[in-house]
């Protein structure tokens, strides 16, 4: 398997912005994640669990999360080899993630191309997802670079980011089934923090500076960093669903409305829309719409509600001061630039 050292050395021009950075490394790093799927003992394992399990994480995205680990072990003067298991185990999660959210709400595209339980079948996916997340930790427990302290208190990061997740997901679901308009922004931004940020920016930073031997301030200052920019990455994906060219989103465009989402943009505009405005608002996320006339003429209230700028310049916030904070805790360094960049990448998808 390839080492990150020497994917990171193997380009001439390092990356000067985050996008480049995804551009650059993302495929490959993809391929080291995966080497960490087994296969069976079976033959029919690797039909209906491995082989499934290995297509669906090859077509993986951007890699952000393992990347914005390699990112922090770096950062803090680590051996970015030292940060591989812990970069796939978070990977990994993702994976389970995916699959069962997908399931849960219904989903039809992922990525570009149908959801994994469409294809295979629900009880299969669930299975999948569950093989996904037994990955998380047995990655971790069984590296052989990592010392046994680091791996418990890797490990204990993963369990405490999986059940975060998993409240957060609680809310989300939650407030779904029980047609709940009464969310407050406050209140998304609790479940968008569990949810989400936690995997997608906290943990993968805080994991990456653990492994790389980094300071108690800088752990923290990294997770700090990694919760802002998550939930600005969470909302501005919420953007896009809305928001975006369709071709960008690869999930199904505006399908958060078909599933009644309550985003920060929904949940400011319901106490924003006052009269028949929020009753036809409160009906379109009711009635799982389709209707791409119906699905516009949501967004026209949203924005005419000033939502859509709200959630935007929400989320611009959250990063410029995250980014001074990361200033001011971290040393200088090219991977301090790279995490920088993530911010502004995060938040200017739409632009």
């Amino acid at each position: 398997m390839e080492t990150v050292s020497s994917l990171l050395n193997s380009i001439e021009k390092p990356p000067a912005t985050f996008e480049e950075y995804l551009d650059c490394y993302a495929g490959r790093v993809g391929d080291i994640i995966n080497a960490y799927i087994p296969s069976g003992t079976h033959p029919d394992m690797d039909e209906y669990l491995y082989g499934p399990l290995m297509r669906y994480s090859q077509n993986g995205g951007k890699r952000h999360r393992p990347l914005i680990c390699f990112a922090a072990c770096l950062a803090v003067g680590g051996d970015v080899d030292r940060a591989t298991s812990a970069a796939a185990a978070i990977e990994h999660f993702q994976t389970a993630a995916l699959i069962h959210d997908d399931i849960a709400d219904d989903s039809e595209l992922r990525r570009g191309a149908p959801c994994l339980h469409l294809t295979e079948g629900v009880g299969p996916a669930i299975n999948m997802g569950d093989l996904a997340l037994m990955l998380v930790n047995g990655t971790v427990i069984k590296d052989p670079v990592l010392d046994d302290v680091t791996k418990v208190r890797v490990v204990g990061e993963l369990i405490d980011m999986t059940r975060r997740t998993v409240e957060g997901q609680a809310l989300d679901l939650g407030w779904a089934r029980d047609e709940r308009y009464d969310i407050s922004p406050e209140d998304y931004l609790v479940m968008a923090t569990h949810k989400t940020a936690h995997y997608s920016g906290a943990v993968p930073l805080a994991i990456g500076a653990i492994v790389g031997g980094g300071t108690e301030t800088e752990v923290e200052a990294l997770r700090n960093y990694g919760l802002d920019t998550g939930l600005a990455f969470q909302i501005q994906d919420d953007l896009l669903n809305l928001v975006g060219k369709e071709e960008s989103t690869k999930k199904g465009f505006r399908d958060d409305i078909t599933e009644g989402k309550r985003t920060l943009v929904v949940v400011h505009a319901l106490q924003s829309l006052k009269g028949a405005d929020r009753e036809r608002l409160v009906h379109i996320l009711s009635s799982k719409e389709k209707d791409p006339a119906v699905l516009d003429e949501a967004v026209l209230l949203m924005q005419q509600s000033g939502s859509i700028d709200y959630a935007r310049t929400y989320a611009e916030n959250l990063t410029s001061i995250a980014k001074n904070r990361l200033r001011d805790m971290i040393e200088p360094s090219s991977a301090r630039d790279l995490l920088e960049s993530m911010a502004d990448w995060f938040v200017n998808r739409l632009k």
